[in-house]
């Protein structure tokens, strides 16, 4: 597979794997690993790492591993660009290439790649969106302090409040998008660009009537390299929430 900048369009064929979207940024002692998990767990899948110029060398190892794997390709984008932004790339991407189904997934273990299939099943038997859910019975969080566990049922029990959403995780990114769900987030830019984006996607989704199902995951925290939520990523989302709240179509 090559090594692109952006997107490139050309003939659309069908996919028969889904492509999996794994969007970077200094996840260089992950990144190598987690492809060699999402390759066993789903050996039928594509995987479309999404880089935004880490300056530790993420983007290097994946065009390396490029050369002898050929479901592996790296969208090299020229700065940090933020997360709304990567996964309408790697969308787009799917679309132009003509893959039926696309997962996202963070690149730090924190969603595990042995739940692929399932969120891929779930999709094959008719919904339009699954999601990798800590939220419902038979999901778990580990490795997280009681205050940031705190912090996230509450932030998606408001989003749930304000938004009239049923999903119970509202800010996870461990999801499957079907041709119909991909085919209808494109159809206008994300305003959000970090992880507020997932928020409005989900919003998005359910607000058109898509048909959405949570799949229980054991969402672990990360145990190499550093966060990538912040203070700001928080006040962001909150942000969103707001701004969603408001407009209610």
């Amino acid at each position: 597979m090559r090594n692109i900048g952006s997107p490139t369009l050309g003939m659309v064929r069908r996919v028969a794997g889904p492509l999996i979207c794994i969007p970077t940024y200094n996840e260089a002692s992950n990144i190598l690993a987690l492809v060699n998990r999402v390759h066993e767990a789903a050996p039928d899948s594509d995987i479309l790492v999404i880089d935004d110029a880490s300056p530790d060398g993420t983007g290097d190892l994946v065009r390396q591993r490029i050369l002898k794997d050929a479901q592996l390709e790296l969208m090299a984008r020229p700065a940090k660009l933020g997360l709304g932004t990567a996964y309408m790339a790697g969308f787009a991407y799917a679309l132009q290439h003509g893959y039926n189904r696309v997962l996202t997934m963070d690149s730090d273990f924190s969603h595990p790649p042995e739940r692929i299939p399932a969120l891929v099943r779930a999709v094959d038997d008719g919904a339009h969106l699954s999601v990798g859910s800590r939220y419902v019975p038979g999901g778990a969080i580990q490795g997280w302090a009681v205050s940031r566990r705190v912090l996230s049922a509450t932030a998606n029990f408001v989003a749930r409040q304000l938004l009239r959403l049923r999903t119970h995780d509202c800010t996870g990114g461990f999801r499957c998008y079907s041709l119909r769900a991909l085919q209808f987030v494109v159809t206008r830019p994300l305003r959000s660009s970090g992880y507020s984006a997932l928020i409005e996607l989900l919003t998005r989704c359910e607000r058109a009537g898509l048909t959405i199902v949570e799949v229980p995951i054991t969402f672990t925290d990360r145990t190499h390299g550093q966060s990538k939520i912040s203070r700001q990523e928080i006040f962001r989302a909150m942000l969103t929430v707001f701004r969603l709240a408001g407009r209610q179509s």
